[in-house]
Formats: C-alpha cells, structure tokens, sequence
C-alpha cells in the first residue's frame, strides 16, 4: 500500500472531491499557486483553475460569511483558514449564521461548509498562534468538529465532511502535516461521529484525538514495556462524540485517562467525563483523570510551553496513577 502525508492526504481527498462534484470550491489565503501554508492545497489551483481555487484577502469574517452565503445556496466550500487562532473572528458567521440556519429554515436551507484550520502548540509559536478551540464549537448545536490524527484519517473524514450537509469545522494539527501513513487508493469515507481504537488494551483507556493520540500510542507502548495494557481510542470526531465506543472500552478496562492538548475547564476533556459518569460509573475502579494544557496561554519558550501542554511523560504518570502504579 503507498504512504502519502497528512498534507498530501487532504489535498487528495479535496481534488477527488472537486473531481466528483462541481460545486465544491476552495476558498482561503494563499490556497491558489502557493499551494497553502502546510502544501494541503498544492497541485489544486493547477488542475481546477482560479475559479473553483480562489485566493482570498485577509479577512477572515469577510470569506468565511461568503462561504456560509455560498453554501446557503448552493455551492459546497471548503474554507481555509491560514491559523485556526482567527477563528475567533469567522466566529459570528459560523456560530451565529451557519449553525442556526437549518434550524431556523425548518430544513429548506442546508449549509454545507468545511471550515479547515491549522491547530495546536510544540512549535513555540506563543499564545496567538497555538490554540486548540475545538471545545468552543463541539458546544454550538448545528455545527460538527472534526480532529483527524493520521493521514488515513484525514482523507476519508474530509471527504465526509464536504459530503455533509451540515457545517463541519476540520482543525488539522500542525505536528500531524508531514507525517506519513498508508492511504488506500481506491475509493473510502470515514463517518463523521465514530471513533476508531487505535490500540487493544484491558488495563486502562485513553480516550483522546488529534495529535495527542500519537503522543498516547508512545506512552502506551512505554507503559507495555511495565506489563501495562493500554487501549488507545481515537475520537477523530468531538461532535457527534462516540459515546458507545467510550463506556464499551470502560467497560473492558475499568479505568479512563482523557488526553487533550487544550485548557481542562468545559472542554471536550469533561464532556468525555460526563460521560464516564452517567453511563459508565458503576464499570470504574477508579476515578477519571485528565491530562491537559495548564490553564494559561501558551508560552513562547519552549521550556515554558513543555511545561505547560501535555507530554507523554504525563500521560504515562497518569496511567499510573490510576493503574495504582
């Protein structure tokens, strides 16, 4: 089977896309000949032409409410943001208009928007250009959130995610670009919403996504070195949120460590614990632990920003902590 990157595995799946359904668009800073700032666009502009590859200003507000008016009647974007950190201000149009409209339409009007974005921290890129805001939009009704942690992963849930006729935020983790996997060249889609076990265990769950399952998968192998059986399970979406897949690995292992990069306080971290204590507290030997970002910016100095985002060193400490290691 051949290996592509994670940015070559999105690229794929948007030109397969654009291939099979003349109304998906591409929209986003420097997407066109430049290729994107992480090359997940590169060879689209080419092929497509600047009619269905546009470049945009920088004005974030401005084409992401564009995409919602273009999605609203017709077209199916795909929206490019050059840093996920300026979300915050695409985040009336997507929050405010693009969740709401099916809802408020009774259903005439359907908007389907990919909003992709890149995410995360280990770069020493400080505070403005770090963040993890996954937790923010897993909150509004109407919108899906998507955290792929392999290239596999990547191309068939952003193909599901342009199928979708809903709007779907895609944050793609910085680290996770250049990493290389197998991807299938025949034809595959990865429903949005079902997690996938990316390691057996019967001693203690992880439950986490994006990045910090390759950072959980090392600390897992570590702890197998102990006599540790850890089961790793890959949300990939964190809404819809698998809550099946959650309480049957509890179930097994009795024991639940939460991994996300972002701040502890509502967040995806306590949704998952939520959980773990409606529908699974009679099946755990010990409490939920989580292993997050500490709750402060993220720092510039690398000393600082390992001090304060999570690592596998944590996570092997908290395996063992609820292990009773």
């Amino acid at each position: 089977m051949r290996t592509l990157t994670f940015a070559q595995a999105l690229s794929e799946a948007m030109a397969e896309e654009m291939r099979r359904d003349p109304a998906v668009v591409l929209w986003g800073i420097d997407i066109g000949p430049y290729g994107s700032a992480f090359a997940a666009t590169r060879g689209l502009f080419e092929e497509f032409g600047p009619e269905r590859v546009i470049d945009m200003p920088v004005s974030e507000a401005g084409y992401t409410g564009a995409g919602v008016g273009a999605a609203a009647t017709g077209l199916r974007p795909v929206v490019e943001l050059q840093s996920s950190d300026w979300i915050t201000i695409a985040s009336d149009m997507l929050i405010n208009q693009a969740a709401k409209m099916r809802y408020m339409f009774g259903g005439v009007i359907s908007v389907p928007l990919v909003l992709r974005a890149p995410v995360g921290g280990y770069l020493s890129e400080a505070a403005q250009h770090s963040n993890m805001f996954e937790s923010i939009f897993a909150f509004v009704p109407g919108l899906k959130v998507v955290l792929p942690s392999t290239p596999h992963d990547a191309k068939g849930l952003l193909k599901s995610a342009i199928r979708d006729n809903n709007p779907v935020i895609f944050f793609e983790h910085k680290q996770l670009y250049e990493v290389e996997d197998h991807v299938p060249e025949e034809e595959y889609t990865i429903p949005l919403g079902k997690a996938d076990v990316k390691r057996e265990g019967s001693d203690v769950t992880l439950v986490t996504y994006s990045y910090m399952v390759t950072m959980s998968l090392a600390a897992a192998e570590k702890l197998a070195g102990e006599g540790m059986d850890v089961e790793v399970v890959d949300l990939r979406t964190v809404d819809p949120i698998d809550e099946e897949a959650i309480v049957t690995s509890i179930k097994k292992t009795h024991r639940l460590v939460v991994v996300q990069e972002t701040w502890p306080r509502c967040s995806v971290s306590s949704e998952i614990a939520a959980i773990a204590a409606e529908k699974a507290l009679d099946y755990l030997d010990e409490p939920v632990l989580r292993v997050t970002a500490h709750e402060v910016p993220n720092p510039f100095a690398p000393v600082l920003e390992e001090y304060v985002l999570p690592s596998e060193e944590k996570i092997v400490a908290a395996v063992r902590q609820v292990a009773g290691g």
